[in-house]
């Protein structure tokens, strides 16, 4: 089995892909059984979580404000699964209800670390 980094990407700027905080609270119980079926069938290495809207990117001694301020879009959480390969984590992905609200879901794959 490989590690596979999953990613929600949520867009900060159109309203339409933002969705009202009703529809947020409706959406949590369905990710929360998302990620328990991806659990109970052991494949959650490293739960969610949740990160704000700002921080900061380090480029050549100089440091900015939000990482994606060009292209309006944050990370709204990360956790890390078990899966044979990228199509059993894509398909793993694709199940991920925040789909609905206009997020994407980032996939990709931990390289082995080499042992000697």
């Amino acid at each position: 089995m490989n590690e596979f980094l999953i990613a929600i990407h949520r867009d900060i700027i159109n309203k339409d892909a933002s969705p009202s905080p009703e529809q947020m609270q409706a959406a949590i119980q369905p990710f929360q059984d998302w990620l328990g079926g991806i659990a109970a069938q052991n494949k959650l290495v490293a739960p969610p979580k949740r990160w704000d809207l700002g921080g900061r990117v380090v480029k050549n001694n100089t440091v900015t404000n939000g990482p994606y301020a060009e292209i309006k879009e944050s990370i709204g959480g990360m956790f890390i699964i078990r899966a044979n390969d990228y199509d059993e984590a894509v398909e793993i992905a694709k199940g991920c209800p925040i789909l609905e609200w206009g997020a994407s879901v980032e996939v990709r794959m931990a390289i082995p670390t080499v042992t000697e």
